[in-house]
């Protein structure tokens, strides 16, 4: 089995991924979902944090990403997986909070800052992809050379993020995606049909999902 299917899989077992259709999920950005997905939940078992060690490893074989100097995790699910996979490759590393903290030293990036060094960012999950590009640009302001973005799992917005990252030369990959997950979730019988149709109108329109949803109850109702 594919990286992407199994890490799918392992998600959908241990209940890492929650479905609500009728009560969303209400993220940061203010997005509402009626898919969840807790990445946290893999910390609690060991063979599914060494697969995406192993994952990451992988993926940083690609040519696309050449030679990695330091790690740096997004806080803070970032981190865990970031600083297991800095250590299994006897790399330095450091993570990078959301903004500088309000006392102490005010650092925003904790770690010894590997300025002019090739960094790779390491992420759990990807969705409106504010707080991966403002990491970047965190760590390229403090003079790192940003070579790539890895995360789990990612929803697959475009937000122009691939298009950002191209346009600043930086590889972006990830073991699993939205795709995959709904996919294998329906072979497993997690989501019916409608639950699979539903959840990628989410996916084409995340922004206006939940008002058309709304409209279309209305229209049924």
């Amino acid at each position: 089995m594919k990286n992407s299917e199994q890490m799918a899989k392992y998600l959908l077992e241990i209940g890492a991924v929650k479905l609500s259709l009728k009560t969303p999920f209400t993220w940061t950005s203010g997005i509402e979902s009626p898919v969840y997905c807790n990445n946290r939940e893999t910390l609690g078992y060991p063979e599914i944090v060494s697969f995406i060690k192993d994952s990451f490893c992988e993926i940083l074989k690609e040519n696309q990403f050449g030679r990695v100097e330091a790690i740096a995790s997004v806080a803070t699910a970032g981190i865990p997986h970031g600083s297991i996979l800095a250590n299994h490759l006897n790399l330095p590393s450091c993570y990078v909070r959301p903004e500088p903290k309000k006392h102490g030293l005010k650092n925003q990036i904790e770690g010894p800052i590997p300025i002019g060094k090739r960094v790779v960012v390491v992420e759990d999950l990807i969705s409106t992809s504010k707080s991966s590009t403002s990491v970047i640009e965190v760590l390229q302001d403090a003079g790192c050379e940003v070579i790539g973005l890895i995360a789990i799992f990612t929803y697959g917005f475009k937000f122009n993020l691939e298009k950002i990252l191209r346009i600043k030369n930086i590889s972006f990959r990830t073991i699993t995606n939205f795709e995959t997950l709904c996919r294998i979730a329906m072979e497993s019988n997690f989501l019916n049909k409608e639950e699979f149709i539903e959840a990628f109108e989410f996916a084409k329109d995340p922004m206006n999902w939940r008002n058309n949803a709304k409209l279309l109850e209305t229209k049924n109702s």
